[in-house]
């Protein structure tokens, strides 16, 4: 491991791959209640791969035992956000793919399209949200 690479493990941890999804990936209201169904059927503590909560959705390589992971790998995670730009709708804007998830080939595009998946999406399909332009500059006396 080069020195760059070592820093850059210290400072961000057990992350081989953080992608800003720009624009963001926005999941319909149809969409999204699907996805969200199918984490819970799929949740981490009941014999699944997924942890989800409303700021984050995480995958594991397999099952917890219980309430704790014992041994369980964090593979990657998705920042959402709940209730934009619509109300029902779902936002993901960041993909995080672990060292770990990373030495076993996945990617922000797998670890989103699984998840966007259950809502019959992928991330290249995936409706985007609208970015304004950014607002002119301020000049003094014009």
């Amino acid at each position: 491991m080069d020195p760059f690479e070592a820093l850059a493990a210290e400072v961000y941890g057990d992350v081989a791959v953080t992608e800003v999804i720009r624009p963001a990936a926005v999941l319909p209201e149809t969409a999204a209640r699907q996805v969200l169904m199918e984490l819970a059927l799929r949740e981490v503590r009941a014999g699944g791969l997924w942890a989800s909560s409303p700021m984050v959705w995480k995958r594991y390589d397999r099952p917890w035992v219980g309430d704790s992971p014992d041994g369980a790998e964090l593979i990657g995670t998705l920042q959402i956000s709940y209730g934009t730009p619509t109300r029902y709708a779902i936002t993901i804007y960041r993909a995080t793919i672990t060292t770990f998830g990373s030495t076993h080939d996945w990617t922000v595009e797998s670890l989103c399209d699984e998840a966007l998946g259950y809502g019959g999406y992928t991330l290249a399909q995936c409706p985007r949200a609208e970015l304004a332009a950014p607002p002119k500059p301020f000049r003094m006396g014009a």
